[in-house]
Formats: C-alpha cells, structure tokens, sequence
C-alpha cells in the first residue's frame, strides 16, 4: 500500500503559540504544536510536510501546488477561516480531500468567527479540541485515503 502524504497548513499568529493569548490557545508553543503533529502522522504511518505563513497568497501557492504531490490537506486556516475565499476556492481548484482544524472552539466565540469560509470545501471541521485536534484531521484524511 503507498504511502499516504499529507500537506499540514497553519495560518497566521500561529507561529506565536505560546505568545499570543495563552488564555485561548495555551501556553505550548509552534515548535510543541509542530513535534505533536509529526508524532501523531508518524503513528499513523503517514507522511506529513508541515507548513506556516501569515500570508494569504503564500497559502493559496502552497495548496495550489499540493496537486499531484500531496493525497490531502489538514489545514488550520486561523484569521483567514473567516476572510478568505481565495483559500477557499484554491481548496476547491486542487479537489484534496481537506480537514479544517481549529484550536479554539471558534463556534463559542465572537460573532464575526461564525462563518467559515476554507470549511467549505472541506470534509470535515474539528474545533475545540487543542493539539489533538490534528491528530483527528489525520485519521480522517487517512480513513477516507485508504477506501
């Protein structure tokens, strides 16, 4: 059986885990959120390429050329989740299965985090759960990849 490559996109402030309200998101830092996320595709025999940017076209690339290199997309869209369609049509164009992941529970927060946008386009939303929040979006993506 081949091996099952995920592509992991984290958006904007998550690089300043650990910084940015640990009331929220913790005190673990990117580096932590990073290592958890390779532990959890290595236990599953999956292969991951984990990738980060505060900028909205970076990201749009980066899924842009997830096509024919990658068999799925978890992604944690953070500010632009509620901005940007362009991440959402991008998601669309490439077709990847895609598990959107949210540290926070954003469904009990401010009003203006209500709507998703990258959700869309994916199979699946896991929110509220922390880190392990990633480890679902991997089973997910790796029970839909093995049917």
């Amino acid at each position: 059986m081949k091996t099952i490559k995920l592509l992991v996109i984290n958006g904007p402030n998550l690089n300043m885990l650990g910084v940015r309200e640990p009331d929220i998101y913790g005190k673990k830092t990117y580096a932590d959120l990073c290592e958890y996320i390779r532990g959890a595709c290595a236990e599953q025999g999956v292969e991951a390429e984990l990738y980060q940017s505060n900028h909205e076209g970076d990201i749009v690339t980066k899924i842009q050329e997830a096509l024919g290199v990658f068999d799925g997309i978890v992604i944690n869209p953070a500010a632009y989740t509620h901005t940007s369609v362009a991440i959402l049509d991008a998601l669309k164009a490439v077709a990847l299965p895609a598990v959107e992941v949210h540290l926070s529970q954003v469904s009990e927060r401010e009003a203006f985090r209500q709507v998703s946008y990258a959700g869309l386009a994916c199979v699946r939303t896991v929110a509220g759960l922390g880190f392990e929040g990633y480890r679902e979006a991997v089973l997910t993506l790796k029970g839909i990849l093995e049917k």
